[in-house]
């Protein structure tokens, strides 16, 4: 294997195409647009279908009928375009089809703006369509993370057979890391018994379908539902803990955000504050586990940092239980969190002095893991 540089929706593309995806439907939207522009390239070059629909509705429905016949498909979109894709993306749940859906996150509500957010956790991980059902949501943090959840995300949707949706934003979408891209079997891809693909002689008929008219069908149906969302939420938790072992003052944030907060959180290592980081990488199935081993008895209390006026923070607070207070401290409508601002905030929590020292106030200008610079 050998690294390349690449922009993060680009390289999202690419790891699709290297899992075996060969269909994809969508509709343009920044800042996601690189996903569709360069599968337009990819998809034919490897025998695959490039289709840009007419509305997100259409994208995502044609996800449902591929899904349904058995092959790896994917769409893409930005907040007001998945909003657009929530009944379709509930069908397609409830008939227990895989797929993958990429979400890079935009400010909102409404149209919102173009700049990185991350006001779309309830809409991913709660539900944005109708009906009791869940989505498998990863939260990447850099752009190989991004490739590697994008490859396995494929292989978890047809292990569950449940679409999974893999959230990140403008920032993670539109800079550039070195990335590497694992090695595939594509030739021992799942087989799916129960895909539509012309009744054969030696099997019945197969039936894909949401509609239950039947309440007490419906509502087996929906007990069904429940044992595999268990099962998943017993499996699939991932979560990173980040000198958690001693910290008195547990931050937690996902995706972009999560690198600004780990280097505030060496800023304050380096002023003698024991402060570390959860940055959950599933969030549905919420890591609750990693949350309640980093909150120990010395553990004073937790701090959420997210691009929205607090969304993640619900369920920290669930996981946290009450053993010690929480925090919150966002930024929105495409404002990033600066690094010396967290900082500020692990302060003030904890009752220390903000005064940053000379050496440091110069060098925290670059230093964010992966090589973007912060003005901080």
């Amino acid at each position: 294997m050998h690294k390349a540089l690449m922009k993060g929706n680009e390289a999202l593309g690419e790891a699709a195409i290297k899992a075996g995806c060969r269909y994809f439907f969508g509709y343009p939207i920044t800042p996601q647009n690189e996903v569709p522009e360069y599968l337009a390239k990819r998809m034919p070059e490897v025998d695959g279908v490039f289709l840009q629909a007419e509305s997100e509705v259409a994208a995502i429905n044609m996800v449902y009928g591929a899904s349904a016949a058995g092959a790896r498909v994917m769409t893409s979109s930005s907040s007001p375009g998945i909003s657009l894709k929530q009944e379709g993306i509930s069908y397609i749940a409830a008939a227990e089809l895989p797929c993958v859906i990429v979400n890079i996150m935009r400010g909102g509500p409404g149209l919102g703006g173009i700049q990185a957010a991350q006001s779309d956790y309830f809409q991913a991980t709660k539900g944005g369509g109708n009906g009791d059902y869940r989505l498998i949501v990863y939260a990447p943090a850099s752009i190989q993370e991004l490739v590697d959840i994008t490859m396995d995300a494929f292989d978890v949707a047809d292990k569950y057979r449940n679409p999974v949706m893999i959230l990140g934003d403008g920032v993670l979408g539109q800079m550039m890391e070195p990335v590497e891209f694992k090695e595939t079997a594509l030739k021992n891809l799942p087989i799916k018994p129960w895909a539509c693909t012309g009744r054969k002689k030696y099997r019945p008929q197969n039936i894909v379908n949401s509609l239950y008219l039947d309440a007490e069908v419906l509502e087996q149906h929906n007990f069904d539902l429940l044992d595999k969302y268990e099962a998943i939420s017993q499996c699939e938790k991932a979560a990173e803990s980040y000198m958690t072992s001693d910290a008195e003052i547990v931050l937690v944030a996902y995706g972009t955000t999560a690198r600004i907060v780990k280097a505030a959180v060496h800023l304050a290592r380096e002023k003698g504050i024991k402060a570390g980081m959860v940055r959950p990488v599933t969030l549905w199935p919420f890591p609750d586990n990693y949350m309640r081993d980093a909150v120990t008895t010395r553990t004073k209390a937790v701090l959420t940092v997210e691009m929205s006026t607090g969304q993640l923070i619900e369920d920290v607070r669930l996981a946290v239980d009450g053993k010690v207070p929480v925090h919150f401290y966002g930024r929105v409508g495409g404002v990033v969190p600066s690094v010396k601002a967290v900082y500020h905030e692990i302060c003030r929590i904890t009752g220390q002095s903000s005064e940053v020292p000379d050496k440091i106030e110069k060098g925290i200008r670059y230093f964010f893991e992966g090589g973007i610079r912060i003005n901080g």
